[in-house]
């Protein structure tokens, strides 16, 4: 499939930049801390795993970036798809597709094919991105006025505020309502979600069923910075819809710590403060990303993360299907086996995001792209 050459190239960049770390860059970012002192006890490198429960990391961020960069490009896909003719029928059936797939390539990466269905995980990363996103763009379908969707995006927040914070587990009574064994998210899962759950002993899911209504609107955010970048220049200059894209970085940031008193910032809950603090990094990173690379026009040094953006969904799924760690060895071993372990793991670091990414540019240069 060929890239459409109107798309937002920031979009494509930022989301290679935020899968970077995925790709490895995490790891990296590690073993270099632990070349110095005190290294693995560095504030940098607790920032390249998420947090125990509680609080926010920097990889606490990457998941509901691709989230809002996914609710990004919608306004963008529909209009084409309308400009090409599309029932809203037929649209609406290609968003429930799209969110099928994403669930079953999630259950596949959870290991369906070594059939041990006893303990095999249902929900997954690719699936809360489906059916998070699903509900954002039905949404954005059906309800035309973006004032309503903020005030529905509001209302879910609110409502799931009140839901976790006053309703505890049934068969934990007396428990903290927002603690791992306690909360009301996981007693959801423990009775409807088909599959193992792997946290807790098999009793809460960080990907679970009652959590996609907050992620929802981690996906509608998206949406709402796609609506500005769309409007016409002569309506809105490049540079003005930064500032607005800041501003709501602003504000989601102040209503999201002002939140955080009383609903602390947790992923695993996607938490409603966790929502907004982490909305106002996607709004300030997108604005950075649009205005150097779209507004100024400023492109080529953004290319090896557009490579990785393109096929952001085939570098997630090739690391779990192919052996990149031997792949990394077989080349590189020997060259990495010269210097002390320490320096080694550096090495074997680099040139695993080096291989994941020749990998990917071989795909961007014969023009393959995994879209779902």
């Amino acid at each position: 499939m060929k890239a459409y050459p109107d798309r937002l190239a920031s979009l494509d960049a930022l989301r290679g930049f935020d899968m970077m770390f995925i790709m490895g860059v995490s790891a990296l970012i590690v073993d270099i801390c632990l070349l110095f002192p005190g290294g693995a006890d560095s504030w940098l490198a607790h920032q390249m795993s998420h947090a125990s429960w509680n609080g926010l990391t920097h990889h606490d961020t990457i998941f509901p970036l691709f989230l809002f960069l996914a609710g990004v490009s919608w306004p963008f896909s529909l209009a084409k798809q309308r400009a090409a003719g599309k029932t809203t029928r037929q649209i609406v059936w290609k968003v429930l597709r799209r969110a099928l797939i994403l669930i079953a390539l999630g259950v596949v990466y959870n290991g369906f094919f070594k059939l041990d269905f006893a303990n095999l995980r249902v929900a997954s990363v690719l699936g809360r991105i489906g059916v998070a996103w699903m509900g954002a763009a039905l949404l954005y379908l059906f309800v035309e006025s973006p004032w309503k969707r903020g005030i529905i995006a509001a209302g879910i927040l609110i409502g799931y505020w009140v839901l976790l914070r006053f309703v505890a587990a049934p068969d934990m009574p007396g428990s903290d309502p927002l603690s791992m064994e306690g909360n009301i998210v996981g007693w959801v899962d423990r009775h409807l979600m088909p599959g193992k759950l792997i946290y807790d002993g098999g009793r809460f899911d960080p990907e679970g069923l009652l959590s996609n209504l907050p992620a929802i609107v981690s996906a509608l955010l998206g949406m709402f910075a796609g609506d500005l970048v769309r409007l016409p220049e002569e309506k809105l200059s490049g540079g003005r819809k930064t500032l607005w894209l800041l501003a709501a970085a602003g504000i989601c940031l102040g209503v999201g710590l002002l939140w955080s008193l009383d609903f602390p910032i947790n992923k695993k809950l996607w938490s409603s403060s966790f929502v907004l603090v982490v909305g106002a990094y996607c709004y300030a990173s997108f604005a950075l990303f649009y205005y150097v690379i779209d507004v100024k026009g400023h492109r080529k040094w953004c290319f090896p993360f557009k490579v990785i953006g393109m096929n952001s969904i085939t570098i997630y799924l090739l690391q779990k299907i192919v052996s990149i760690p031997s792949i990394n060895l077989f080349f590189f071993g020997g060259f990495a086996g010269l210097f002390s372990a320490e320096v080694a793991k550096v090495i074997l670091a680099t040139t695993y995001v080096l291989i994941s990414w020749l990998i990917l540019y071989f795909f961007y240069r014969k023009e393959v792209f995994l879209k779902v």
